[in-house]
């Protein structure tokens, strides 16, 4: 595969691939000098038709992190605001050379379009597009989760899936990219995936997704989950009224100081509470359970830029692609990442 657009289309294998890499990209970040000359002489650009902080930094860090040169193109302010469309932006990033394109677009299907014209021959990596998925955002939860998992198992994480892991995410699912690429993701890796939210807050055909739904998330805690992912409330999104009050919502639905005790008591004591960010503290999650021991929110922060320095390392050095004829690796990185878990394949 050539560009990284939906966990959907992700194998078990290159999903256990990307994340075996980021393990590696993991270590680099802790020695001193946190680079690699991989990309050096590449062009990645990250193109933001929305806001975002996390996730713009987080790509540009590991862009840089690889020594790749970064070009920051955000549409407030540019030629986007005048009315260009995405078809001369992509066409005006060709002729600069890109070799990858980050794109985050307020419309679902943006980036799969960028990929499948011949507007740019560039690497196409979907930073989130409307309410349709968020692949790097899934893959940094599943390595998250991944490291917690093999830990518990007291085995190495590297090659590693999730089977068995019972994970619940709870909260505003319908206008949710990171669940939908969430529950592909999971379930490809093994575990078992249960959605909890009010009705009004589930997709039409959530039936049809390989997890279970419930309404409850008392009831979900109490058959046991081992990872508790909590989702914003997107109020920007929303044109209605979705739920009576917020107070009515964190009391269901929200992961409060009552459900964090609530833990404890049912015998969970190493489950973990997750959330993608940013948080809206005391309505789907209370401060003390985001600030809490079993909370990842911080790690997930750190292992973003890992595994986005993964996904840029494997697609730019083609090594996302389905096993085929295997070549002896020759590409620079492979001095500095000991004992990676890839193969350059021949084109």
């Amino acid at each position: 595969m050539r560009h990284l657009l939906s966990t959907e289309d992700l194998s078990l294998s290159n999903a256990v691939r990307i994340l075996d890499t980021a393990e590696e990209m993991a270590a680099v970040g802790e020695r001193e000098v946190k680079k690699l000359p991989t990309l050096r002489g590449r062009t990645v650009v990250n193109l933001f038709f929305e806001d975002s902080t996390r996730t713009r930094i987080s790509f540009e860090a590991a862009a840089k992190r690889l020594s790749a040169d970064v070009i920051n193109f955000a549409a407030k302010g540019s030629s986007v605001s005048k009315g260009e469309s995405l078809k001369d932006t992509a066409q005006t990033l060709s002729a600069m050379g890109a070799d990858a394109v980050v794109i985050r677009h307020w419309a679902s299907g943006a980036p799969h379009r960028l990929a499948a014209t011949d507007w740019i021959d560039a690497a196409v990596i979907n930073a989130g597009d409307g309410t349709h998925e968020h692949p790097t955002q899934a893959l940094l939860d599943a390595f998250t989760m991944r490291r917690h998992w093999s830990k518990l198992a007291g085995t190495p994480s590297a090659g590693a899936d999730l089977k068995g892991m019972r994970v619940a995410i709870a909260g505003d699912v319908l206008h949710s990219r990171v669940a939908r690429s969430n529950v592909w993701l999971l379930r490809t890796l093994g575990a078992e995936v249960t959605l909890v939210a009010p009705p009004t807050l589930l997709p039409i055909g959530v039936e049809q997704w390989p997890c279970t739904v419930s309404y409850d998330l008392d009831e979900t805690l109490a058959r046991g989950v081992d990872a508790m992912m909590m989702l914003r409330v997107q109020g920007e999104r929303m044109n209605a009224s979705f739920f009576p009050t917020t107070r009515e919502y964190s009391r269901r639905w929200g992961f409060d100081d009552n459900r964090l005790r609530a833990l404890d008591s049912l015998g969970l004591k190493d489950t973990i509470i997750m959330h993608p960010g940013p948080m809206n503290r005391g309505l789907e999650i209370s401060s003390a359970a985001a600030d809490s021991p079993r909370s990842t929110v911080l790690a997930q922060v750190r292992n973003g830029v890992s595994i986005r320095m993964a996904a840029l390392y494997l697609l730019l050095s083609g090594d996302t692609r389905e096993p085929a004829v295997h070549a002896t690796p020759t590409h620079p990185a492979s001095a500095e990442i000991h004992s990676a878990h890839v193969t350059k394949e021949s084109h």
